[in-house]
């Protein structure tokens, strides 16, 4: 698990650590990665290394496939989104190599002594970090259910060792808010075979994580937007995007997610403000901004005009957005249907369906994909 950055200690002498994770949360991935790397080159035996490396890697695929803002940004289930992403396999198998070597020095600590935390917790950790692999990449249920449940219980031993410990709260609370969050019947099979989980604690517990922890602060702050979005508490994500922007200010996915905050209060102007913004940081080539993927923020003000009826602008960003060559999955097929929505508003049918099989075409297995092949028969109106 990510640990907080001590911001209050300049980056030119900050750790290789501390500089790392500045990299991380600022979505700098290869600068990411490249300082753990060295972290591991002078502590090769230190396991909880290793899952830093490993975190780095998979959220750089995780950036690169679209998922990162399909979660954040869209309000999608972070726990049981069905579509398939195909990570690159050289990065997928180095993500495996870092996990597991992490993975095996913790055991051999904890063979000589069972009750050394810090090998309690790096070995939560890895299997913290193999569920969000299950969950991102493989969509293996089954083992990420076992997989949280190893982490679970290592966390759970560390907190024996050492109650006041927050941040091996994390996994806790994401447990109880994960299997709390799972559809009925599926939560019933749950509990029959042995698993369940609360929601509103989950809720309680990342917050306290987010308020209390060292390690997890940051991840427990950009959990909880996550759920906010999903609770329908934008008031609270913006408390919390406010202080992260000032803290990572190369980071636009937070800046979008503010701009859907407001939106989602029902203020369009300060959305589509936001979202300018992010347009003038790129054109002025600022740090972090220079290359940022420009459609990703056509797409959001399109999006943005689209919940407010403003049709005839939201269809041009969405036309300009499908005009891009090489758009990840997310934002191209999300595009697609969009563009099929606002013609069926706009009385288009025949181009509307055009548009829904192109969506279908471009990411046949995601949820955006399903939903564009109802309206196929049926065309889309505000109250569907």
């Amino acid at each position: 698990m990510a640990p907080l950055l001590a911001l209050v200690v300049p980056l030119a002498i900050a750790s290789p650590i501390q500089q790392g994770w500045d990299h991380f949360y600022n979505l700098e991935y290869d600068q990411a990665i490249a300082a753990f790397e060295r972290v591991i080159a002078a502590s090769p035996a230190a396991p909880e290394n290793y899952n830093y490396l490993a975190e780095a890697i998979l959220y750089k695929e995780l950036y690169r496939l679209g998922a990162l803002e399909s979660e954040l940004l869209t309000g999608n289930n972070y726990f049981l989104r069905n579509e398939k992403i195909q990570p690159d396999p050289q990065q997928n198998a180095r993500f495996l190599a870092a996990l597991e070597k992490g993975r095996r020095l913790a055991e051999e600590r904890l063979a000589s002594n069972p009750n050394d935390a810090d090998a309690l917790y790096a070995l939560g950790s890895s299997y913290g970090l193999r569920t969000n692999y299950d969950f991102s990449i493989q969509k293996a249920w089954r083992a990420a259910a076992n997989d949280i449940s190893l982490a679970r219980k290592y966390h759970a031993r560390v907190l024996q060792l050492a109650p006041g410990n927050y941040d091996a709260m994390l996994i806790q609370g994401v447990y109880d808010y994960a299997m709390g969050s799972l559809p009925w019947h599926v939560r019933l099979f749950s509990y029959l075979v042995g698993r369940s989980g609360d929601k509103n604690r989950g809720i309680r517990t990342i917050q306290l994580v987010s308020e209390r922890g060292k390690l997890n602060r940051i991840d427990a702050e950009v959990l909880l937007l996550v759920i906010y979005r999903r609770e329908r508490q934008p008031e609270k994500a913006i408390a919390l995007l406010n202080p992260l922007i000032r803290a990572y200010p190369r980071n636009y996915l937070f800046r979008m997610e503010k701009a859907h905050m407001y939106s989602d209060l029902g203020n369009k102007e300060a959305a589509l403000a936001e979202l300018r913004e992010l347009e003038k940081l790129a054109a002025g080539g600022n740090p972090g901004y220079a290359n940022i993927p420009i459609e990703k923020v056509y797409y959001a003000e399109g999006d943005v005009e689209f919940w407010y009826n403003d049709l005839e602008a939201s269809l041009a960003k969405m036309t300009r957005v499908t005009e891009y060559p090489d758009l990840d999955l997310h934002t191209g097929v999300l595009a697609w249907m969009r563009q099929g929505q606002l013609l069926d508003l706009m009385g288009r049918r025949k181009e509307a369906v055009q548009a829904y099989r192109k969506a279908i075409r471009f990411a046949p297995q995601t949820a955006a994909a399903q939903e564009s092949r109802r309206y196929l028969s049926s065309p889309y109106t505000r109250e569907r």
